[in-house]
């Protein structure tokens, strides 16, 4: 959001600038005249033929279209991808006059739901990227059917805690400010300690109670994400999420980021990684032909073919937590085979809520698209691609990337938003990774897991 926030901040300067070398420009001419009555050996605008109202706006006008053209090739070069879909942006056919959000919300309201699995897994979650929480800074965030606070202290370490103050429920991230390493009320001025939650400080009180407090989520801030860990039973981490050391260390840098929201069980997402067949059929068509499955398969786009071999494997202890898809990729343009974009890509998942796809090419480069999904509420997932890629390969390459992982990803969208969860599918022996999948994928339920009771719309797009 910042990111956006900055971007728009730099339109509104490119735009002044063009307004004032517009201006600069008027008075230039406007003196190169008086100086032409001169003989001081200057060519007149007179003599240049530039004379009139006319010609002064058509060279300010063009000045500033360079300019703008100048800012557009820096961000197209420069600065990172920044790509946030609403929830109704995306997977929906709006016809008959409606708009997209009345098509979601119809969808919504009439699709058969199915017998779900638990709705929040237990496991690490993205909440944030690094870089959209600053020091001294508190958000508010919607995630697993919660609102949280998360903040950084001055230390500049992030925390997370329940949004609502326990005092009269004011919530914390909206009008809170971070003193120190606590978290201060926007209603009565109670702070609250970031690493266990205690309230430490109540202005008008002599004493605060020791049960003062508000509940704290276990955090970890690893390759520049900050995730919260989930337990329906509340106990302490199984396993953590690996540390990339290139992020770390810096060889690799942060080029962009997508944005998605899912109206689907979560488990229906990671599952696709099992679903080796779905490849060879909804991701065949060339990036070309868009997202939109009506169309896809145009027989004008049919000179672009992506083709595909994937096999999926959970691992073995001690990280039965995890699992890997191997991917090879390679593009077909009029029959020819480009054997210079053939990509290698190990897709490895880590728990419930996060995926690290890692590219390796001779020619592109190495990087990583962490692909996280957080469930938001029972039925609605925001999955967020976020990519970092050597420093020193051209951004255009990543950015690239990242624009055809998203344009691939929405195909998926289109059927997530609109499908319904078979929990005992019709499968033929090809499909066997899918049931192998499920299997692993329950490792991360317990009996206390939270289930959907019944369908109830708790948010209108």
């Amino acid at each position: 959001m910042r990111m956006m926030d900055s971007q728009n901040m730099l339109t509104g300067k490119v735009a002044a600038a063009v307004i004032g070398l517009a201006v600069c420009g008027m008075f230039v001419i406007q003196g190169g005249e008086t100086l032409g009555s001169t003989s001081i050996g200057f060519p007149t605008w007179r003599e240049t033929g530039l004379l009139g109202a006319p010609a002064r706006v058509m060279i300010c006008i063009t000045a500033g279209l360079f300019l703008l053209a100048g800012v557009w090739l820096y961000r197209l070069l420069y600065s990172p991808l920044v790509l946030l879909r609403a929830p109704d942006d995306v997977g929906y056919i709006a016809e008959d006059g409606r708009s997209k959000a009345r098509a979601a919300n119809e969808v919504r309201r009439r699709r058969k739901i199915g017998d779900l699995p638990p709705v929040y897994p237990n496991g690490w979650y993205r909440v944030l990227d690094s870089h959209m929480l600053e020091r001294g800074e508190v958000k508010n965030v919607s995630v697993l059917g919660e609102q949280l606070a998360v903040f950084r202290g001055e230390d500049g370490k992030a925390h997370v805690m329940d949004a609502y103050c326990p005092h009269l429920g004011a919530n914390l991230a909206v009008g809170g400010r971070v003193v120190g390493n606590c978290l201060e009320c926007p209603f009565h001025g109670w702070q609250f300690r970031g690493d266990d939650g205690k309230c430490v400080k109540i202005p008008y009180a002599e004493k605060v109670p020791e049960f003062a407090k508000v509940s704290s989520w276990y955090s970890r801030e690893v390759n520049s994400q900050i995730l919260v860990w989930f337990h329906c039973d509340g106990e302490d981490p199984h396993w953590t999420i690996p540390e990339q050391p290139e992020i770390t260390n810096g060889e690799w840098v942060y080029r962009g980021r997508t944005e998605h929201f899912i109206n689907a069980h979560i488990e229906e997402i990671p599952e696709n990684a099992a679903d080796v067949a779905h490849l060879g059929h909804l991701h065949t068509p060339g990036i070309v032909s868009g997202v939109d499955l009506r169309y896809t398969n145009s027989k004008t786009w049919e000179f672009v073919r992506h083709d595909w071999k994937a096999q999926w494997e959970p691992e073995s202890e001690p990280n039965k937590h995890c699992s890997q898809m191997l991917v090879k990729h390679s593009l077909t343009v009029f029959g020819c085979h480009w054997s210079l974009l053939d990509v290698n890509v190990v897709a490895r998942q880590a728990g419930p809520g996060v995926v690290f796809l890692q590219f390796d090419h001779s020619f592109l480069g190495r990087g990583v698209i962490m692909h996280c999904v957080t469930p938001v509420e029972p039925l609605l997932q925001c999955v967020s691609h976020t990519i970092f890629y050597q420093s020193s390969i051209p951004p255009l390459v990543p950015k690239f990337i990242l624009k055809a992982e998203s344009i691939q990803f929405e195909r998926d969208v289109m059927i997530w938003n609109n499908k319904k969860y078979i929990s005992k599918p019709l499968l033929v022996k090809e499909d066997s990774a899918i049931q192998k999948h499920r299997r692993w994928y329950s490792q991360f339920y317990s009996e206390n897991s939270p289930r959907l009771q019944y369908q109830h719309d708790t948010l209108n797009f």
